[in-house]
């Protein structure tokens, strides 16, 4: 190139200090796909609680969420498939006196949910195959241990029937929902509780998040700090300072060995702040994001490191990608809708359809209309219905990786990994306990099936699913009559007003006839 004194440099002098500010990722266009109404959940009543909880989950079988009703706190569960519009008169689970803060379904029995409610119970519930066909009211196992309203709860990622759960009584309790009483009144392990009358604002829980193997708790308590806990003991292992960072939710990074919090800044701007968990004194990065008044929700997908950012009361969720070099997170897109969410529900990595390169799907509880809906986060790709190895890498599946008791025993163990790729089958490398798993029903599990012939088998076999295909047949012929109903009333009205104006026509001729004296040459049709 030419200088201003039109002296050439030589090619081989020139360095070349330009640097492309572009970030190579394959979820670079990843976009959100909001479903349509007719695959919607409309007409649900969703609760006017408060309380910064999510009210709905959802697992490949059912989705559960909170509604609101008088007299009483009820949660609401649909088949996943059963959308469109909701009868009001549907069937709830509704066996708690206090409303419902919270709802969980087991990560390891898509038949098993979890409720805690203001009636300082926490309760586990058996959801019959073919869905809630009458009010469900008698619970499986009754938890009786707080002395005020339950607001969190939480199952362990790795050991079966473990449930955590924390309350307004300052108290945070761990239960082992294998127990064979129907009321379960004294805990497995008492994580956090008051000493000698005394109430410390870190030990009223208003967010957790285990780890990968559930060996260590991230918690943000009532001062808006961060901790991190032994779960076992209770013993407080790392605390953040609250100087820069006021923490609302925190959020294990599971792969990455850091802890993510949002909350807000001294100046009431709300950020996002990741921290290494084995020193929390400087967070490794901190960002602010805006002036709003909503609770960020945070949720994190292991397998792609992509990060969801969804506020309460926002309708846009941000999409981001983490890295474990600096500067960490990187921001992709947003999906923005005019509707305001009040809690989000998430389907696990199994219930996704690999087929549209599906990586994450939320539902949306829009309560100013009543209105779940699914919004799915899809990874566009020029061959679509072909399983994409990169974005389904091996995940967390549907099988305890231990029992409780071993679990409090001291053993710590990885979850059990599947994978998404039709039919694949990956061997359980944990050995299996004395008890079969999955038996709380009297059935096989699903995840026993060794290949196709012995999973149709199993389907064909199992209880209840005549009557779901007589459900679901009733179903179809409801909604083809009611189609039938509608053609004939157009069609009615057609005739009704055809008829209506021909005989009109007929009686203005014969007047006329009449007059003119010619009431021969007019003949009324048939």
């Amino acid at each position: 190139p030419l200088l201003s004194n039109s002296k050439r440099i030589p090619p081989a002098s020139v360095k070349m200090s330009w640097r492309s500010s572009f970030r190579c990722s394959k979820f670079r266009h990843v976009f959100g796909k909001p479903a349509n109404k007719e695959h919607s959940y409309d007409g649900v009543p969703i609760t006017r609680s408060v309380h910064d909880n999510h009210y709905c989950s959802a697992n490949p079988r059912f989705i559960a969420v909170v509604t609101e009703c008088a007299g009483g706190g009820s949660f609401l569960v649909l088949p996943i498939h059963h959308t469109g519009r909701v009868d009001p008169q549907h069937p709830r689970v509704c066996g708690h006196s206090g409303r419902v803060l919270d709802v969980k379904w087991n990560p390891f029995d898509d038949h098993c949910v979890a409720s805690c409610s203001e009636d300082c119970t926490v309760k586990i519930w058996d959801i019959p195959n073919c869905g809630v066909q009458q009010n469900l009211t008698r619970a499986r196992k009754t938890l009786i241990g707080h002395s005020r309203r339950v607001g969190l709860i939480e199952w362990h990622p790795t050991a079966e029937n473990l449930l955590l759960s924390s309350a307004y009584d300052y108290k945070v309790l761990l239960w082992d929902v294998s127990q064979v009483d129907a009321v379960i009144r004294y805990p497995a392990r008492v994580v956090l509780m008051p000493v000698h009358h005394r109430y410390p604002s870190e030990t009223l829980l208003i967010s957790v998040s285990f780890n990968s193997d559930g060996s260590r708790l991230a918690v943000s308590s009532k001062d808006r700090r961060v901790r991190v806990l032994d779960p076992r003991t209770g013993k407080i292992l790392q605390v953040s300072s609250s100087k820069s960072h006021r923490a609302s939710k925190v959020l294990y990074i599971g792969g990455l060995k850091m802890l993510l919090s949002t909350g807000s800044s001294p100046w009431n701007h709300r950020q996002i702040v990741l921290w290494d968990p084995d020193d929390l004194s400087e967070p490794l990065y901190e960002e602010d994001l805006d002036g709003s008044a909503g609770v960020l929700f945070p949720f994190y997908d292991p397998d792609t490191h992509m990060l969801y950012l969804a506020g309460k009361g926002d309708g846009n969720i941000r999409f981001y990608e983490l890295s474990a070099e600096k500067p960490y997170i990187h921001f992709l897109t947003e999906f923005r809708s005019l509707l305001p969410q009040k809690g989000l529900g998430v389907m696990p990595k199994r219930g996704l359809d690999v087929g549209a390169c599906e990586v994450f799907r939320f539902y949306r509880l829009i309560a100013v209309k009543d209105l779940v809906e699914p919004l799915s986060m899809i990874v566009p790709r020029k061959e679509s219905g072909i399983f994409q190895e990169d974005l389904y890498p091996m995940t967390a599946g549907n099988w305890a990786a231990m029992t409780a008791q071993e679990w409090l025993s001291g053993v710590n163990r990885d979850p059990v990994l599947m994978s998404l790729k039709p039919e694949t089958e990956v061997p359980n490398p944990y050995p299996k306990p004395p008890a079969e798993r999955g038996m709380v029903r009297g059935v096989t599990p699903l995840c026993a099936c060794r290949n196709a012939l012995d999973f149709l088998f199993l389907i064909l076999n199992f209880p209840g699913f005549q009557l779901l295909q007589a459900f679901y047949r009733q179903q179809d012929e409801i909604r083809g009559l009611k189609e039938q109903l509608s053609q004939k009333d157009v069609s009615r009205q057609a005739v009704v007003k055809f008829s209506a104006t021909q005989w009109w026509k007929i009686r203005h001729h014969l007047f006329v006839s009449r007059i003119t004296g010619k009431e021969k040459a007019w003949m009324i049709p048939d």
